[in-house]
């Protein structure tokens, strides 16, 4: 039986997808230039400020999960042995 390819399976794919990817992100800071903020306060002015804010959201989102991750684990064996003929 042959195993199914899908487009992301290529090298080359996931590398153009990759691109596509950067290059929207630095069109989108690009436009932080051209418009005009209405900013309560001043570091909202900040050229770049929300997507560095969001970034750096995101990655304290996960260290967090990771950190809550050792408090709430329970064993595999928790809720007692499990039958083997499910």
């Amino acid at each position: 039986m042959t195993e199914r390819k899908y487009w992301l399976d290529h090298p080359r794919n996931v590398k153009t997808v990759l691109r596509v990817l950067y290059t929207v992100c630095a069109v989108l800071i690009a436009l932080d230039l051209f418009y005009h903020k209405h900013a309560i306060l001043a570091f909202e002015g900040w050229f770049g400020f929300y997507g560095i804010y969001g970034f750096v959201a995101c990655v304290l989102l996960v260290l967090l999960a990771k950190g809550m991750r050792r408090i709430l684990s329970r064993p595999e064996n928790y809720y007692g042995e499990q039958p083997d003929d499910r």
